[in-house]
């Protein structure tokens, strides 16, 4: 989940006037700059912490619930009580034949191992019941409770919320700073290395972020290529940044749920029928929705996003309501001529060399325009 701090270690020293493509190295590490300006990248948009997204604004900061969640609580409890239960006697009781032992001697001591297992399985599914609901519960408070960094499109700027403060602050879209920082170090385990993607804005002293880690590089700046394509309507849905599988058809809501469940049977079964899978591979897919309840958890995940889109909506602010409201076309703000100039030498010069770091090209744009001016 991101969080919104002061600041994530080590500091991006935005009072420096960084600008897309800057890079800023430390001990171990570096810091690159992604905006200002917010010029394109070629990378391809993924946006798994983007929640709500419609033509007026887009959530950031937390994404909508998902259907593995419920699976691993729901499913991770019953399997493991079930293969307690009907797995461990059984396999006791073959290495028993193995051995030698009768056969009417093995199979008393099975069924005598499985009465005697057969409590313990329940506690032991209970506990595990038990301690992911409460994990969820927690998590589950948390997403009521903090409200997420909005991107408005039609005004181009962006609501923060900062914990503790009194009301939202509202920041200018082209002025807006992002970044991604790599970090390594040497454990006993070998180089252990970190990657993170944050966006903020410095509000006098104060740097004012969203911050979260990432597997790598690209997908850091895949993060933040899908926040920057929905606000140059470049990006329209979620579906787009985040139904990596395409499970989700024409028609069917933006989140996980009862029907991405029916379109992946439909389609598994179209598959082994096209010859593009085997039918084995098929069989397995019933056995694993089985225990995971079927198709319990993608209801219970439908019930959750109606519960965030009810409750969430009352915490926020009602200045940022107000803001949040659709404009009249004619009062839509236009990106600068600035941006729009760059961004497309930015694209010209990378479709010349795709094979160049896209902060080179950043920084090349920059060279060819020195009368604009450097931005905080």
């Amino acid at each position: 989940m991101p969080i919104k701090t002061d600041s994530l270690v080590p500091t991006p020293h935005l009072e420096q006037s960084r600008n897309a493509g800057d890079v800023e190295p430390f001990p171990g590490g570096r810091i690159t700059y992604l905006a200002p300006l917010p010029l394109p990248t070629p990378l391809p948009p993924h946006g798994p912490h983007i929640g709500e997204l419609n033509d007026v604004y887009m959530d950031f900061g937390l994404g909508l619930p998902q259907v593995f969640s419920w699976q691993v609580i729901l499913g991770g409890a019953f399997s493991v009580a079930f293969m307690i239960t009907f797995l461990i006697p059984p396999a006791i009781g073959c290495m028993g034949l193995m051995f030698g032992y009768d056969f009417a001697y093995v199979w008393e001591f099975v069924i005598d191992l499985f009465f005697a297992i057969f409590g313990y399985a329940l506690v032991t599914g209970f506990s595990m019941l038990a301690i992911g609901l409460a994990v969820w519960h927690h998590n589950h408070k948390k997403r009521l409770q903090i409200i997420p960094t909005r991107f408005n499109r039609q005004r181009r700027e962006v609501c923060f919320t900062p914990e503790g403060a009194t009301e939202p602050i509202f920041v200018p879209w082209e002025s807006l700073s992002a970044w991604v920082i790599e970090a390594q170090g040497a454990t006993q385990y070998g180089i252990h290395r970190q990657y993170g993607m944050g966006i903020g804005f410095q509000h006098g002293e104060t740097l004012t972020s969203v911050e979260f880690p990432c597997f790598g590089l690209p997908l850091a700046i895949s993060h933040w290529e899908a926040i920057r394509g929905y606000m140059e309507y470049e990006v329209n849905d979620l579906k787009t940044i985040q139904d990596l599988e395409d499970l989700q058809l024409p028609g069917d809501p933006p989140h996980e749920g009862l029907h991405t469940f029916r379109n992946a049977r439909a389609r598994m079964h179209q598959e082994i029928r096209d010859g593009s899978r085997n039918r084995l591979s098929g069989f397995f897919w019933y056995p694993y929705h089985v225990m995971t309840l079927w198709t319990i958890p993608n209801h219970l995940t439908e019930w959750e996003v109606r519960r965030i889109q009810k409750l969430g909506s009352q915490a926020m602010p009602e200045v940022m309501q107000k803001w949040s409201e659709p404009l009249p076309k004619e009062q839509w703000a236009k990106p600068s001529e600035e941006l729009v100039r760059m961004s497309e030498q930015v694209r010209k010069l990378h479709k010349r060399q795709p094979r160049r770091p896209i902060t080179e090209i950043f920084a090349e744009v920059r060279r060819l325009n020195p009368t604009d001016k450097r931005r905080a």
